[in-house]
């Protein structure tokens, strides 16, 4: 995902390879005598995907990491695919990725090992991160868009794929045995398909999660913080940062994602969830200003009376900082607020919080914590759209995601056999 609010854009900040895909007009056309033989071999490249090669060297040695994978090799798609007829096929053609311009450098580098495992030449395009969105519905709408593949925020799925701007993938996720069985459920669902066909691989699978700060919270609720019952409610979630509110020394109760638009409609939905609240009736009417929704709404008036100065403009970034720095008791946010509090370099409280179960509301239901993230998709119009398709596996395999969230960069996996393996969990 490469959205930027409040003049902050979170995969910027971060520095993360990859991002958003454009490709011109020129992409795909096929150089007709491409020297294979100059391509390097497979295994070596691949070996080179590894723990020691691609995890930061002051994180494996924090966590006394060793080069066993973080990810279960036979489900790494990198690792299973024939890259030999991947290079007999389209080795010599070429895909443009185009993305945010801070972070050209950096996806350079990350899409090397693809250029050489396959033989498809990669261009990066620096776009303006805040003009993706009006760009690409601009070239869609031309009828004539001239990229071919794009990364973006998953909601924006049905944007494009609704008017038909994105490619059916079903055919090449099956012939180049895409696992989309391993992704979760709620991911695969939510970020790959459209009307019954998949037209998107989950990139970023993010979710919204509580976590404690323990030095503060143990003391008011007087012992060890269990994950499941020590905040059971929401209720006892605004009692505790009320206190924890009071003790001052610079320490707010509660931080939250408050500002404008995106951020706060999240904190909304995930709340508003557990009283029951959906979206859309059954004939697509819009059901928000239900009681459940209300009393999400009423929640999170609570909890502002609690939260730290500033709370209401608070995107991503401000949160984050506030959270790391030390500034909150306790934090509504996404999951990698937890993984990023435990590495020194970024985080003031490192050891000194905990993530919990999602608190319940009275009379509500159990609803699984707001997701969002980030998507890969291919366009209807795309000269390359294979090529395209196998850079987008590429970077959306289990291994690099998961190393991904061992270097706590922000983008965060959604496959069962990465947040599944102990390896991984004992670094996340």
């Amino acid at each position: 995902m490469k959205t930027t609010f409040s003049g902050l854009s979170r995969r910027s900040f971060l520095r993360t390879g990859a991002a958003f895909g454009l490709a011109t007009s020129a992409a795909g056309l096929k150089m007709p005598a491409y020297a294979q033989s100059g391509l390097p071999d497979i295994q070596s490249v691949l070996d080179r995907i590894s723990v020691d090669g691609y995890v930061r060297e002051d994180y494996r040695k924090l966590y006394n990491m060793t080069n066993e994978p973080l990810w279960d090799p036979a489900k790494d798609w990198i690792r299973s695919v024939d890259w030999e007829k991947v290079r007999s096929e389209l080795a010599g053609t070429t895909v443009r990725f185009a993305i945010g311009a801070a972070d050209q450098e950096s996806a350079a580098e990350g899409l090397k090992p693809f250029e050489e495992l396959s033989g498809i030449k990669v261009e990066l395009v620096p776009i303006p991160d805040d003009s993706f969105y009006d760009k690409a519905v601009a070239e869609f709408i031309s009828g004539n868009a001239s990229f071919d593949a794009l990364q973006f925020f998953s909601p924006w799925l049905g944007d494009f794929a609704a008017p038909g701007f994105l490619a059916p993938l079903d055919d090449y996720a099956a012939k180049w045995a895409l696992p989309l069985d391993d992704f979760y459920d709620t991911y695969r669902l939510n970020y790959g398909y459209f009307g019954g066909k998949l037209v998107g691989i989950p990139f970023d699978c993010d979710v919204q999660m509580v976590h404690l700060r323990k030095s503060v919270m143990e003391k008011i609720l007087g012992g060890p913080i269990d994950r499941a019952t020590s905040v059971p409610s929401y209720d006892e979630l605004i009692r505790i940062t009320a206190e924890a509110n009071k003790l001052g020394g610079g320490v707010a109760g509660v931080g939250m994602l408050g500002a404008r638009g995106f951020w706060s409609t999240y904190t909304w939905e995930h709340i508003a969830a557990q009283a029951g609240m959906q979206l859309f009736d059954e004939n697509f009417n819009p059901t928000l200003a239900t009681d459940a929704g209300m009393k999400g709404m009423d929640i999170i008036q609570s909890l502002v009376k609690n939260a730290i100065e500033g709370v209401s403009g608070a995107g991503w970034g401000e949160n984050r900082a506030a959270w790391l720095g030390g500034q909150v008791a306790a934090n509504i946010s996404w999951q990698d607020s937890g993984t990023q509090a435990m590495r020194p370099d970024q985080s003031q409280i490192v050891d000194d919080f905990i993530t919990i179960y999602e608190p319940r509301i009275a009379g509500g239901v159990f609803a699984p914590p707001n997701i969002a993230g980030s998507t890969s998709c291919v366009t209807a119009t795309a000269q390359n759209p294979e090529g395209a398709f196998l850079m987008l596996a590429f970077l959306t395999t289990s291994s690099i995601m998961a190393m991904n969230e061992a270097n706590a960069n922000g983008v965060a996996p959604g496959y069962k056999s990465v947040l599944s393996n102990p390896r991984l969990q004992a670094v996340s």
